[in-house]
């Protein structure tokens, strides 16, 4: 039983050493400015140029460095257009045509309630950008007219398209559309050139994210998330582009393929640009200047015939991570609900923690199901841990006399505690094994109600009403803490009192940090606290009541 305490003791102990460097993560000061000469060359974002140049005649071919440099971001510099449907309000930018900010009306702030929330927004210099890379063509930066300043999505009609227009080189047309859906977070965004000239047209097209590296309200060291960019291929797969990774220039992920995304990641929410499949791209993502990057892709369009007109479209979902709606937009855009290396479990949890949803039709009641679920499956475990422990219990005074009959001697008091194991039946490991086995689900299951949309502003009963927020009156980390105690009394008490004066304070340090966890996951481990000490109490009961370890 020592070596059960003892690895407790290293799980805790290794808890608050993960906590303590998420706390300084998330408080660290900001890193030393750079020189000023350097920011000033990094604080305009330049338009992206594609790596291969484009084939064009001498008078329109893209040269290496011919880039416009925009202006820095200005709030409430430029003249906007608004559009509605029945999922979302849409601010748009006339100049560049970019969709500046972006509020959801089926999800609600994360701090407020009250209003709904935002993603794309100027608070987080957080935009989606996109425009034409050639010589004289528009640029995110070139500015558009439209027909309207307010556009809405009316009863009866499915899709809401905006046209804006701006001018080109000289005899070249050039539009943009973005297509809102009914029903949906996804917006198509088109490029169009007319070509009028009198010689061939060839250009690129590129759409990025802008954003700046602040974490979203809501996240802190407790349950910090990730917050950066992502880009998805199918020879590559999932791959995470952290914006500290972008800072120190150390970064790695496919940069051409003919498939795949990329995209903003951010707690519950994610906007990716989402290329048609089949079609050569190139992907980019960079650090414009001291907190603030972009990710995109940039796309090749064919050479347009004099008289003849051309077009690429690409998809922008910005939206929740609900993942069965992730799955139908895009191969792999699920992922972006990342559970990390235990996603082979956490996947089928999920899966089944949504099918009770469907059946009891609340969150809450849904994660009690699945903890009796799984603490059914892992009943044998479970008993056989029990079992030891009761065992333990009972030969705790006879260990206690062990230790001071031999003092000091740790070979004789190893070899003698190692006897009376042997004569009483007793697994010293019996109560660990089966702890450390549960470890990988326990810890699934904790990324599933963390990471999971689809219990964010969701109540339970009573004062509950967000099983992803905290409880707002402490009651539920207070009863986990007074269970926690329960299964301290009901475990043998050490003979050492360093190690019995631990075990009593670990519940109340466990208690303390999930007073800081949503409700979700305190419920859960609240409940199988509660199944875990009726089940120990009965083993207990069972095995004090039948033959007692005879004396040697």
């Amino acid at each position: 039983m020592d070596t059960q305490r003892l690895i407790l003791f290293f799980v805790f102990s290794f808890s608050l050493l993960l906590l303590w460097d998420a706390w300084q993560k998330e408080h660290r000061p900001p890193a030393a400015a750079i020189a000023q000469s350097a920011q000033q060359g990094a604080a305009q974002a330049t338009v992206p140029s594609p790596s291969v140049p484009t084939q064009a005649t001498p008078a329109l071919q893209q040269k290496p460095g011919d880039a416009i440099p925009p202006t820095k971001w200005a709030k409430g510099k430029h003249e906007k257009l608004r559009v509605k449907t029945d999922k979302l309000i849409a601010d748009i930018d006339l100049q560049g045509g970019d969709i500046v900010r972006l509020e959801f009306l089926k999800q609600k702030d994360t701090l407020d309630e009250k209003s709904n929330f935002v993603l794309l927004t100027p608070e987080y210099r957080y935009a989606a950008q996109s425009g034409l890379i050639g010589p004289g063509l528009p640029t995110h930066k070139a500015v558009y007219t439209a027909d309207a300043r307010e556009y809405a999505l009316t009863d009866g009609r499915d899709k809401l398209q905006v046209r804006l227009e701006t001018s080109g080189p000289e005899g070249v047309k050039t539009a943009k559309t973005l297509t809102f859906h009914r029903g949906s977070y996804v917006i198509d965004v088109t490029h169009a050139i007319v070509n009028g000239g009198a010689t061939p047209l060839a250009a690129h097209a590129y759409f990025q994210l802008l954003r700046d590296g602040k974490a979203p309200p809501g996240d802190s060291a407790m349950v910090s998330t990730y917050t950066g960019a992502a880009i998805y291929t199918e020879q590559e797969k999932f791959h995470k582009i952290a914006f500290s990774d972008l800072d120190k220039d150390k970064t790695s992920f496919p940069k051409t393929a003919e498939n795949g995304w990329i995209a903003m990641v951010q707690h519950y929410f994610v906007s990716a640009w989402l290329p048609k499949e089949k079609a050569s791209r190139e992907y980019y993502a960079k650090r414009l200047e001291d907190n603030l990057y972009s990710v995109g892709v940039i796309l090749p369009m064919a050479a347009i015939a004099p008289n003849a007109s051309g077009s690429v479209s690409v998809s922008l979902y910005a939206g929740p991570q609900e993942q069965d709606a992730l799955k139908s937009i895009a191969p792999g855009l699920d992922l972006v609900v990342d559970y990390g290396w235990l996603t082979v479990v956490a996947a089928p949890l999920f899966w089944l923690l949504q099918f009770l949803y469907k059946w009891v039709s609340n969150w809450g009641v849904a994660i009690i199901l699945l903890t009796v679920i799984i603490k059914a499956v892992f009943f044998p475990l479970s008993a056989a841990s029990y079992k030891s422990m009761a065992k333990m219990k009972l030969v705790t005074p006879r260990m206690t006399k062990l230790r001071e009959q031999y003092g000091n001697d740790r070979a004789r008091l190893n070899q003698a505690m190692m006897d009376l194991y042997k004569t009483e039946k007793i697994n010293p490991l019996g109560g660990c094994l089966p702890i450390v086995v549960q470890i990988p689900v326990f810890i699934s299951l904790y990324w599933v109600l963390l990471a999971s949309v689809e219990l964010r502003h969701a109540p339970f009963y009573l004062w509950i009403h967000d099983l992803s927020a905290q409880d707002p009156y402490y009651v539920l980390p207070l009863l986990m803490m007074g269970s926690m105690v329960i299964q301290t009394k009901l475990n043998p008490v050490p003979p050492d009192p360093v190690q019995a004066k631990v075990m009593m304070i670990m519940p109340f340090a466990f208690g303390v940090m999930f007073f800081f966890f949503p409700a979700g996951l305190v419920l859960y481990w609240l409940v199988n606290n509660i199944l875990s000490i009726a089940q120990q109490w009965q083993i207990t009961r069972m095995i004090e009541g039948g033959k007692t370890p005879a004396r040697r």
